[in-house]
């Protein structure tokens, strides 16, 4: 194909400006979950009671990015997975994590009491995708699956096709979930789709406006204000719809879909190496998993042991707001990586010797299957 460049070499994959931009995406994920998950928000939350209060716009500006953060993975996810493939190990790393963390903390809770055993709660923490409308890790995993099939489509795409197809997605999504917001209706997994094709144009047509670093800073700033303008501005409305995230509060609404975008340049075109940044950015999937972990998790980290809401009126709120959200940031990300060198690499050095055998064992039963049903490849 023309202007595909199929080689996904060292050099790139070493880079870390979008390693960083992978570790400050997390940072703002957590922050939003301070604000959004910690009895701050909602119909009895302080902020709720006095939109325009310093404390509550500080808290709102705080807390606005969690939905861009998850259009700024999936984008990262998009331009380097559009050049690569899903192995069977790639799925079971992925998979055996998100189980992981369920199993692990649901029995902490149930072992310390904090939690009551239940069939429904043990039967959820078994699957590791119980609804798709808007459970990003659930959607994520089912997105991941869906990956290989969206290769084949954007390979034998031509770049006007590709164009095409995005630009029609997105007037979908942005524009009708942002202007008309009531009539449209949306799942992760069919959107992660729309942002996979964005990040696979910008990585198989290089263009000379997706190098400009500068420009995109610029953009970057602009947008970010007006985002910041629109939070204030719709706390303001304030009752009786109070909606100061309505350009943000979905991951397709447009400002959303401009910030993750306009960042994701930026940081695309950060050209430096860092082992240290590699390695922190290796576990920023791991702190999504710990912390928002499930609503036994929220309660006993925002509500008992933070206290979000009590620290409200408190002189020490913004300090309390930055300092959690690094702390927990931090414990996170070491307690991930004993996970990765203590479990995931010493049952992957033993598990590589059986895995190549049962994928082949599985291809001669697919290939059996569909020689009975004559199903072919192409």
């Amino acid at each position: 194909m023309k202007n595909k460049d199929i080689t996904l070499t060292k050099s790139i994959q070493r880079e870390s400006g979008l390693e960083l931009f992978r570790i400050i995406t997390m940072l703002l994920i957590v922050a939003h979950h301070y604000v959004v998950n910690s009895g701050l928000w909602g119909a009895e939350g302080p902020i709720m009671s006095a939109p325009m209060n310093g404390r509550s716009l500080f808290l709102l500006l705080f807390g606005a990015w969690g939905k861009t953060g998850i259009n700024c993975f999936v984008l990262i996810t998009g331009y380097f997975m559009c050049k690569s493939q899903i192995t069977v190990k790639k799925f079971l790393k992925f998979l055996l994590e998100v189980e992981f963390y369920k199993i692990l903390f649901y029995v902490i809770f149930i072992a310390t009491g904090y939690t009551e055993f239940s069939i429904s709660g043990f039967a959820k923490v078994l699957l590791p995708v119980s609804q798709i409308k808007s459970n990003f890790i659930g959607c994520y995993l089912l997105f991941f699956l869906c990956i290989p099939f969206l290769n084949i489509l954007i390979e034998n795409m031509s770049e006007k096709q590709h164009i095409y197809i995005t630009s029609l997605l997105c007037f979908i999504y942005v524009v009708f979930g942002t202007v008309f917001e009531r009539n449209i209706n949306m799942n992760y997994v069919s959107w992660f789709a729309v942002l996979y094709l964005i990040a696979s144009y910008i990585r198989l047509y290089p263009k000379r406006i997706f190098e400009k670093r500068k420009f995109w800073g610029i953009t970057v700033i602009l947008v970010i204000a007006f985002s910041m303008a629109s939070v204030i501005f719709f706390a303001w409305l304030g009752k009786p719809r109070f909606v100061p995230y309505y350009l943000l509060q979905d991951s397709n609404k447009a400002f959303a879909v401009l910030t993750a975008l306009s960042v994701f340049l930026y940081f695309k075109n950060l050209k430096f190496r860092s082992v240290f940044i590699n390695s922190i950015a290796a576990s920023c999937f791991g702190v999504l998993l710990i912390h928002a972990n499930s609503d036994a998790m929220r309660k006993w980290l925002w509500y008992d042991i933070l206290d979000n809401a009590g620290m409200f009126n408190s002189q020490w709120l913004i300090v309390h707001a930055v300092t959690s959200v690094i702390v927990i940031y931090v414990i996170c990300t070491v307690i991930d990586y004993f996970r990765i060198k203590f479990l995931e690499k010493p049952f992957f050095r033993f598990a590589d010797k059986y895995i190549d055998g049962i994928v082949k064992a599985y291809k001669k039963i697919e290939q059996k299957v569909f020689e009975k049903f004559q199903i072919t490849e192409d």
